[in-house]
C-alpha cells in the first residue's frame, strides 16, 4: 500500500493523540498469556478479574477484644466462655458469655458486636466488665465487606502493579490472564552516533537515547528488540525497516525533520503510509507516525529532551492502548509556578522542572539537547501555547514517575 496523508499544519498534541490513538484501537494487541503472579508485574490484564469467594469469607473481628451479644449486656459483668484466635474455627457462643476474640479471627456465631479490650475490665473471676455503651455490628467485618463472589474486581485493561498483584492473591489466584508483550524494535538513525564505549570520532557523539527507549520500553512490558545505529543511508533505512515486518512497532530517533539526511519519512511516503508528520509542541516538533510495509513506525526526534516527551506523551499512550488499557494520560497535578513565563510562545511548551517547597522551579537550561535536565527533574511543567503567566499562578505538573511507569 501506497498512501501518503502528510499535513502541512502543525498538530496540537491532542490532535496527535487522538490520531495514535485511534491507530491504536484499530490494532489491538489480543494474544494472552497466563502467568503466575511473581511474573506479571506491569503487565496488562487480558480479561475481567471475577472474585470466586466473598472477601473476607466470614465476619471477622477487627480489634483485639470480646465477642458478645448485644442482647446480654445488662451491666453485669459476663464470664469468657471460650478464646478465639485467627484460623481458628470457633464454636457458636453459648447465651449469656464472651468469647475472647483477637483481630482477623472469626467472629463466633450468635455474637453481634465486638468490644476493644481497652474498653473493658477483667475481674478476679475471670468476668469481663464493659465500660461504655455498645451498638450492634460495632467492630465486626462482615462477609463479604471488601467483595462478594461473582463480583468483576479488575477490568481488563488493569496495569498489574503490586496493589492489583496482591487483590489477585487474596482472592486465592496463582495465575493471571495478560496481554502478551508488545515487540518494539528500537532504531537510531544518524552517522553522528556512537555506541557507549566505543572510541568517539569527529564530530560524533554517544548515543543516549537507545539506552533511555530500551531500559523505558523494558518498564512498560515490551519486548525489546535492540536494531543498533542506522547511517544516513535512504536504502538502508528501507533495508532496516523491512527487517522487522514481525515487530508490533518500530521505533526511531532522528531521522524525522526536515533536514537531506532525514530518511525515514521519505521511506514511509515510498513504500507505506505517513499519517503524522509535525507537531505543536516544544520540545518535540518533528516526530512521525506511519507504516513501512504494515508495520507501524514511530519517528521520534534525535534530541534527548525531545525523544523523552514525545516518548512519554504520545509513544507510551499508543503502546498502551493496544494492549487495551484505556486511562493512558499522565496525571497533572496543579502547582504554584515558581517562576516567571513573561512572554507566551506559539507552540506548547514541556518544561524540565521539580517541586521546591510545592512550587515547580525549572532546570536552567531548557534545551532540547540536554538530559541532564530530565534526570535532575522530578515532571514536566505543561505551558500551554499563548499563554504567560506570573510567579505563584497555577500550572500543569505531570510527574516523571506517571510516564516512567
Amino acid at each position: 500500500m501506497k498512501a501518503v496523508a502528510e499535513r502541512s499544519a502543525l498538530l496540537s498534541l491532542e490532535q496527535a493523540l487522538a490520531l495514535l490513538l485511534e491507530a491504536a484501537d484499530a490494532s489491538p494487541i489480543l494474544e494472552v498469556e497466563h502467568l503466575s503472579l511473581a511474573e506479571a508485574d506491569r503487565r496488562v490484564l487480558a480479561e475481567d478479574l471475577t472474585s470466586p469467594l466473598d472477601v473476607p469469607p466470614w465476619p471477622n473481628s477487627a480489634m483485639d477484644g470480646y465477642a458478645l451479644r448485644l442482647a446480654d449486656v445488662a451491666g453485669q459483668p459476663l464470664p469468657v466462655s471460650q478464646r478465639v484466635l485467627a484460623g481458628m474455627a470457633p464454636a457458636p457462643l453459648q447465651p449469656g458469655t464472651c468469647a475472647r476474640i483477637f483481630t482477623g479471627a472469626p467472629v463466633p456465631e450468635g455474637a453481634d458486636c465486638v468490644e476493644m479490650q481497652e474498653n473493658t475490665e477483667v475481674l478476679g473471676d475471670g468476668c469481663v466488665r464493659l465500660l461504655q455503651a455498645l451498638r450492634l455490628g460495632q467492630n465486626i467485618r462482615p462477609q463479604g465487606q471488601e467483595t462478594v463472589r461473582g463480583e468483576t474486581v479488575l477490568a481488563a485493561g488493569a496495569r498489574l502493579g503490586p496493589a492489583e498483584l496482591g487483590l489477585a492473591a487474596t482472592l486465592g489466584m496463582d495465575r493471571i490472564p495478560v496481554r502478551r508483550r508488545p515487540v518494539v524494535a528500537v532504531l537510531s538513525t544518524g552517522d553522528e552516533l556512537v555506541e557507549p564505549g566505543q572510541a568517539l570520532g569527529p564530530g560524533q557523539i554517544y548515543n543516549s537515547n537507545r539506552r533511555v527507549l530500551c531500559s523505558w520500553l523494558e518498564r512498560l512490558g515490551c519486548q525489546v528488540l535492540d536494531a543498533g545505529i542506522l547511517p544516513d543511508d535512504f536504502a538502508m533505512t528501507r533495508e532496516r525497516l523491512g527487517a522487522y515486518r514481525h515487530a508490533d512497532l518500530i521505533l526511531s530517533t532522528g531521522g524525522v525533520s526536515v533536514g537531506e539526511a532525514d530518511f525515514l519519512g521519505q521511506a514511509l511516503r515510498e513504500d507505506g503510509a505517513l499519517a503524522l508528520w509535525k507537531l505543536a509542541i516544544k520540545p518535540g516538533k518533528p516526530l512521525t507516525f506511519g507504516h513501512y510495509q504494515g508495520v507501524p513506525v514511530i519517528g521520534l526526534p534525535g534530541n534527548p529532551a525531545s525523544t523523552l516527551v514525545t516518548f512519554g506523551l504520545l509513544a507510551r499512550p499508543y503502546l498502551m492502548r493496544r494492549l487495551g488499557c484505556q486511562a493512558v494520560e499522565p496525571l497533572r497535578l496543579v502547582v504554584p509556578a515558581g517562576f516567571d513565563w513573561p512572554k507566551a510562545g506559539g507552540r506548547r511548551e514541556f518544561l524540565r522542572a521539580r517541586l521546591d517547597s510545592g512550587r515547580a522551579v525549572l532546570y536552567p537550561n531548557q534545551s532540547s539537547g540536554v538530559l541532564r535536565s530530565a534526570a535532575w527533574a522530578q515532571g514536566l511543567v505543561e505551558v500551554p501555547e499563548g499563554r504567560s503567566f506570573s510567579e505563584g499562578e497555577g500550572v500543569n505538573f505531570i510527574p516523571l514517575s506517571e510516564l516512567f511507569n
